[in-house]
């Protein structure tokens, strides 16, 4: 599959989030947006307003991981707000299957995610419900992590898994992603790269993508 570049919004400039957002829109794939309810996770981020007010200034798709202990009563909102994508935590929802259909029911996409701690098997019964697969490379919740090299032979489980059942679903990687991690990760089988410090805290965002870009292309 073609790499894609997803820059995460929670290292953005919140002050600015339309300059940040046009800035990089141009030479990204989507948008990554992290929800947080200060329960699944620790920490606070943002809500149905702000992606609203995006969804206004911005045609990139936007994939939304939710991480919240009620993810399914956000999907009606997050549709109507603009979301594309859903992905829910497989440590939330053992059984995913209802989680699926109701985002399907109401026009989204829908994917898993799993932590560095989880094994891949806790998904694989259910991969086939998934247009994307989520690996988190740091614990969930907080943005500057190191990547933890460890979720990458897990990577390799999942795109094997993938490949040999003839499905389409992206695999997608989260967490401390550089140029050097995230061609750690392409090798592993990664499609899509969320990156939110190394792009938006970067002195030039634009340029620190075409430098993953290269990173996660440049060796195919």
């Amino acid at each position: 599959m073609p790499a894609r570049i997803a820059p995460s919004l929670l290292a953005a400039d919140f002050a600015r989030l339309a300059e940040e957002v046009g800035r990089v829109e141009p030479h990204v794939d989507l948008l990554h947006l992290d929800v947080m309810d200060g329960h699944f996770v620790p920490n606070l981020s943002f809500g149905m307003p702000v992606i609203e007010s995006l969804r206004a200034v911005t045609d990139l798709y936007f994939d939304c991981h939710l991480m919240v202990t009620n993810p399914i009563s956000l999907f009606e909102p997050l549709a109507g707000a603009g979301a594309n994508l859903v992905t829910i935590h497989i440590e939330v929802h053992p059984d995913p299957t209802r989680a699926a259909e109701k985002a399907r029911e109401l026009g989204l996409d829908f994917g898993l995610v799993i932590d560095p701690g989880t094994p891949f098997e806790a998904v694989a019964p259910f991969v086939e419900l998934c247009d994307l697969l989520l690996l988190m490379a740091v614990q969930p919740g907080f943005g500057g992590q190191a990547f933890i090299p460890e979720v990458l032979p897990k990577m390799e489980t999942a795109r094997k898994f993938i490949d040999s059942a003839g499905l389409n679903t992206d695999i997608e990687i989260d967490g401390g992603i550089t140029p050097e991690t995230a061609r750690r990760a392409r090798d592993a089988g990664a499609d899509v790269f969320v990156a939110g410090t190394a792009i938006f805290r970067a002195p030039d965002p634009v340029a620190a993508v075409e430098r993953l870009r290269t990173a996660v292309d440049g060796m195919e």
